[in-house]
């Protein structure tokens, strides 16, 4: 027998609790500084998402401060007052949600987002340079290199857009938006962490490979091999 499905605020409680904790992992694994940064996460079999509020420390963020909107970003309301125990009205959420909301409305499989500074990622943004595949971990994680999207300003849906845009038909749960950072999706929102962890990891050992000479590239065919082993077999 199924379970039943969750109440709305049993469930907005549930990903807070998660989405709170998983800010965690980022000041863990050093892809964060300052505010920077944000977790979001769809809340299953609603158009809502809970994300990071703007410009709050990562050690006083709590389950209770993360926001609640729609899927365009707008913090939520409800005319029986239960959005009260999702809300403090002081807050506002991440400036990244639009781009966050974006991914949700035209990526339903995807129902984690996560977006950092990580400093070897965004290096590679900022030369506007993909990541190539020259790791077996890249070929298993990453199905291929880690695209580039396009230049997008802060402010509106248009870094949604370029991530959507850039990912589609690619293996990447990972893209660096030019000039600016990673952006990762997964089917949860501790899925999406782990790939800005793995992007991370590979951005900075490839860099340092290229310091001693050209990596040598993986062949395609052996890279479908990888990822097809390991996302079907290994990595379940």
């Amino acid at each position: 027998m199924s379970a039943e499905p969750e109440e709305l605020p049993e469930a907005i409680a549930r990903i807070r609790q998660e989405v709170c904790a998983l800010h965690a992992e980022l000041t863990r694994y050093g892809l964060v500084v300052w505010t920077a940064g944000n977790v979001s996460a769809r809340v299953p079999g609603h158009d809502l998402m809970v994300i990071k509020p703007s410009g709050v420390s990562y050690d006083e963020l709590v389950p209770e401060l993360m926001v609640v909107t729609d899927l365009h970003g707008t913090p939520v309301t409800a005319t029986d007052g239960s959005a009260a125990r999702w809300q403090n009205p002081e807050l506002t959420p991440s400036s990244d949600s639009a781009a966050h909301a974006y991914v949700y409305r035209h990526m339903p499989e995807v129902g984690g987002v996560v977006h950092t500074h990580s400093t070897y990622a965004t290096a590679w943004a900022a030369r506007g340079e993909a990541i190539p595949c020259v790791l077996t971990m890249m070929g298993d994680e990453f199905g291929g290199s880690i695209p580039v999207g396009p230049f997008a300003l802060i402010g509106d849906d248009s870094i949604g857009r370029g991530i959507v845009e850039t990912l589609a038909g690619s293996h990447s749960p990972a893209v660096l938006m030019q000039n600016h950072g990673p952006f990762t999706i997964g089917k949860d929102a501790r899925s999406a962490v782990k790939a800005a962890v793995m992007c991370e990891e590979v951005a900075r050992t490839v860099h340092l490979s290229r310091q001693l000479g050209e990596p040598l590239p993986i062949a395609g065919a052996q890279i479908e091999a990888l990822y097809a082993r390991y996302q079907n077999v290994y990595g379940r």
